[in-house]
């Protein structure tokens, strides 16, 4: 799932992309798995917490949802809120299912081989488009991206710390103009 943990119980499900139409409509960037499941936590915030969106949905743009926001009812308005991040409260959020795990949950946990050897941590959990990335920073490769899946990452421990990384073939290989030059 996606967001990102920014501060103490805020986490990040959407960013304002925009303006639509005259008046004040915007377009929002969701990063919940269901777009229009950002209008199902209440009122979203400011990145301090302290100015509330409150936001009904009133059509699709494309990947994007388009909201009126109570209070906002011209497009210059709008263009104004252009670039805000949305949060919501931690504790408004499901717990994740088994076998799914929040972005913000995988990120700082240590990565290691199935022989204990450590690879970092991890830094990110990207999509290009073709599933989920770790992003491992540090250890003795210095950076890894290593697609989440189960054959790959067996075991994710959030308890303990750790992810548990069985590369595929290949992946610790150095790049072949890396390996031509030894």
């Amino acid at each position: 799932m996606a967001g990102e943990d920014d501060g103490p119980g805020l986490v990040c499900v959407g960013v304002i992309a925009g303006a639509r139409g005259i008046k004040g409509d915007v377009r929002i960037k969701s990063f919940t798995g269901d777009p229009e499941a950002i209008a199902s936590y209440g009122d979203l915030f400011d990145e301090t917490g302290e100015t509330r969106f409150s936001i009904r949905i009133v059509g699709r743009a494309k990947d994007q949802v388009v909201v009126r926001v109570d209070g906002i009812t011209d497009r210059t308005a709008a263009e104004g809120l252009k670039g805000t991040k949305l949060y919501v409260p931690r504790q408004a959020l499901p717990e994740a299912e088994e076998d799914e795990f929040y972005h913000w949950d995988l990120i700082g946990l240590a990565a290691e081989q199935v022989d204990g050897t450590v690879l970092g941590r991890i830094e990110a959990v990207q999509n290009f488009g073709a599933g989920d990335f770790l992003e491992i920073a540090g250890g003795i490769k210095g950076g890894l991206l290593v697609p989440f899946t189960a054959e790959a990452v067996p075991v994710v421990d959030i308890q303990g710390g750790k992810v548990v990384i069985d590369p595929p073939p290949g992946l610790m290989e150095p790049p072949e103009e890396e390996a031509k030059g030894r």
